[in-house]
C-alpha cells in the first residue's frame, strides 16, 4: 500500500471511530507509522486529509452500494437490495466496507456546519451521487418524471432515516422497516398508475 493510500486509510478509520475533531494529527501518525514530514508532504493541513478521508469513503461507498444494486433484474428489486445491502451493514454482516459507526458524511458535514465549506459540500456531492443512483432505478419503474422525482427523494429520505435510527437510536432493524415502506410506496403509486391507465 501505497503512503498516501495508507495515511488515507488510517485516518478515514480513526475519523470515523471517534471524529474528525477527536483525532489529532500526531495520532494519525502514530498509527499510521509515518513520518510526520510525509503526512505534511502529501497534505499541507488536516483539512486536506479530512477532505482526502472523504473522497476515499465516497469511492469505496458508491462502489460497494453499486455493486449490492446492479446485480438485481429490475429497478424494484435494485431499490430493495439498496435495503438489504443497508441492513447488512448495520447489522455488520458486510466485510467489504468498515463496521457500521453511522454515515460518514453526515458525521463530517456535522463537524464542517458550514454549508459552503469545502468539505462540507463533498459531503452533499456523496448525497446527491446517491440520490441520483437511486433515481435512475425509480426511472426504470416508471416514466413520468414527477413521479420519478418524488419517489426518489422519498426512497432516498428512508435511507438517510434509516441510517441514522440504526446509529442514533441502536435500531438495527431499521433498514428492514424502511424497506417495507419503501416497498409499500413503490407498490402503491404502480396501483394508481395502473388506476389512471384504465381511466
Amino acid at each position: 500500500m501505497e503512503r498516501r493510500e495508507q495515511l488515507v486509510s488510517v485516518a478515514f478509520g480513526l475519523f470515523y471511530r471517534y471524529g474528525v475533531h477527536a483525532i489529532g494529527i500526531n495520532r494519525v501518525i502514530a498509527e499510521s507509522g509515518v513520518a510526520k514530514k510525509t503526512l505534511y508532504n502529501h497534505f499541507p493541513s488536516k483539512e486536506a486529509l479530512v477532505a482526502a478521508t472523504v473522497e476515499y469513503r465516497d469511492r469505496q461507498f458508491s462502489s460497494w452500494i453499486e455493486g449490492r444494486t446492479q446485480l438485481a433484474p429490475d429497478g424494484q428489486s435494485a431499490i430493495l437490495a439498496l435495503f438489504d445491502a443497508l441492513d447488512d451493514w448495520f447489522n455488520e454482516r458486510e466485510k467489504l466496507i468498515h463496521p457500521f459507526h453511522g454515515c460518514y458524511f453526515i458525521n463530517v458535514s456535522a463537524e464542517f456546519s458550514d454549508l459552503n465549506h469545502p468539505v462540507h459540500q463533498q459531503c452533499a456531492s456523496h448525497k446527491r451521487s446517491m440520490l441520483g443512483l437511486i433515481s435512475g432505478y425509480i426511472s426504470q419503474i416508471f416514466s413520468d418524471e414527477k413521479t420519478v422525482v418524488t419517489l426518489s427523494e422519498a426512497v432516498a429520505t428512508l435511507k438517510e432515516g434509516a441510517t441514522v435510527q440504526a446509529h442514533v437510536m441502536g435500531d438495527l432493524k431499521a433498514a428492514v422497516k424502511a424497506k417495507a415502506i419503501a416497498e409499500e410506496l413503490l407498490k402503491a403509486r404502480f396501483a394508481d398508475h395502473a388506476t389512471a391507465v384504465l381511466l
